[in-house]
């Protein structure tokens, strides 16, 4: 592999969990995910933005252990290991603070998995078009609605294809989209509307001005406070980020609503993104098998549940 980069970042890390989302979340061609038998080590590759154009990622995953290896010289390969696996926050603090009311039921999750982080997104604008296309329907839908966009509007490297920018989402007619993608008027009109307005300024990566960020995306018709939310835990890096109005957190809180959940994650404060986590890894990522732990490099048809809830 000429030219190649390689860097290993051995820090704690619940690698079964981090896995396990990998698997739920991969989009069909553009991220690869293989599990070995074990479910505790396995491996992602995918195509990340460097200075020339794409660079292909792989990231062998290991017990408290990543090796990230590229096909040439791109981005600063630790510095996406901290972004995209979490593995530069404190954890000591995080379980420390989640642990300390030892009779809530949160306490217990953090202390059976005490190296779980919060996975992030290499690509902010990704993880937002996904997220709009998951609105109110399952992780299997939104991950085929999100492989439909990149087989339509993105860039195909050998076995993998670029995500599309903002610029060419944007640029594209709803309706036809729509068509494409096989989604709601809404949706298609939703996501070109996010494409323009990060094309007008919007600014949609870790560091950003928080609250600009979410008066802006709360701006864009059909973007309410969940996916707001979701986005500031899951590719802006906020730690104390909380999508109350989640359908599975609220099940797991045993709470009505999302201002019950509101006030019963506090007390998490401020690590309520790694209780969210911790909430979601037990009721669904947990459950993944290595049987179900390989995702397609190019897009498939399985069938869709809308009726499911994300998580």
């Amino acid at each position: 592999m000429n030219g190649a980069d390689e860097v290993v970042v051995r820090r704690p890390l619940d690698s079964a969990a981090a896995l396990a989302y990998l698997v739920l979340h991969a989009v069909p061609g553009v991220e690869r995910v293989r599990v070995e038998d074990d479910a505790t080590a396995g491996l992602v590759e995918r195509l990340v933005r460097g200075p020339a154009g794409p660079v292909r990622l792989t990231v062998h995953v290991r017990p408290d252990e990543l090796r990230l290896v590229t096909s040439r010289p791109g981005p600063d390969l630790v510095a996406v290991a901290e972004r995209w696996f979490g593995v530069g926050d404190d954890l000591a603090a995080v379980v420390a603070h989640l642990t300390a009311v030892p009779d809530d039921p949160l306490a217990r999750l953090v202390r059976e998995r005490p190296h779980l982080r919060v996975p992030g997104h290499v690509d902010a604008f990704e993880a937002a078009a996904q997220t709009v296309l998951g609105q109110q329907v399952s992780l299997a839908a939104a991950r085929t609605f999100t492989g439909r966009l990149a087989a339509a509007l993105g860039e195909p490297h050998d076995d993998l294809t670029q995500f599309p920018d903002a610029t060419r989402v944007a640029a594209a007619d709803p309706d036809a989209l729509r068509t494409v993608l096989r989604v709601t008027s809404a949706r298609s009109r939703t996501l070109v509307a996010l494409a323009r307005a990060c094309v007008d300024g919007l600014e949609l990566r870790p560091g950003a001005d928080p609250d600009a960020t979410r008066a802006g995306l709360l701006a864009v018709p059909g973007i309410g406070p969940w996916t707001a939310d979701y986005l500031a835990l899951r590719a802006f890096g906020d730690r104390d980020a909380f999508p109350a109005g989640d359908l599975v957190l609220r099940r797991a809180m045993a709470v009505p609503d999302a201002r019950a959940a509101h006030a019963h994650a506090r007390a998490w404060s401020p690590w309520r993104a790694y209780a969210a986590q911790h909430l979601w890894t037990a009721a669904a990522y947990a459950r993944v098998t290595p049987a179900a732990a390989t995702s397609p490099a190019r897009p498939r048809r399985p069938a869709d549940d809308p009726r499911a809830p994300r998580a």
